[in-house]
C-alpha cells in the first residue's frame, strides 16, 4: 500500500511542477497564445484553470504526504521487524543512569555574596 502511495505521489509531483512551468508568472502562459483569438475560438479561462489545477495537485499531494506517513508509522499488528527488535534490544541493555552525585557543603553552585 505504501508503495502504491509513493508512486502516485511521484507522479501527482511531476504533474505539479509541469502545470507550473506551463503557466507564466507574469498572467501569461498559455493565455498569453490564445489572446487574439480568444473571441474566435472561445478559450477564455485558460489561467483558471491552471490555477486550479495546480491548486488540486498542491493538495493532493500534500494529502498523499500524510497518508504516505500515516501508513507508514502505523503498526503492523504484532509482527515487528529486525531492525525495530535489535534497536529495543539495545535499548534494554543500556544501563540506566544512577542519580546525580551529591553535591559538598563547600562546593555550592551560588556565587552571589550576601
Amino acid at each position: 500500500m505504501t508503495t502504491l502511495l509513493v508512486i502516485l505521489a511521484i507522479v501527482v509531483a511531476i504533474l505539479l511542477v509541469l502545470i507550473v512551468l506551463v503557466q507564466n508568472p507574469k498572467g501569461g502562459g498559455l493565455t498569453s497564445g490564445f489572446s487574439s483569438s480568444n473571441n474566435i475560438m472561445g478559450v477564455q479561462r485558460t489561467g483558471d484553470f491552471l490555477e486550479k489545477g495546480s491548486w488540486g495537485l498542491a493538495i493532493a499531494l500534500f494529502v498523499l504526504a500524510l497518508l504516505i506517513n500515516l501508513n507508514a508509522t502505523a503498526p503492523a499488528g504484532n509482527s515487528t521487524s529486525p531492525s525495530n527488535s535489535r534497536i529495543q534490544e539495545q535499548i534494554d541493555k543500556t544501563a540506566v543512569p544512577s542519580s546525580l552525585p551529591a553535591m559538598k557543603e563547600g562546593n555550592t553552585a551560588d556565587t552571589t555574596k550576601k
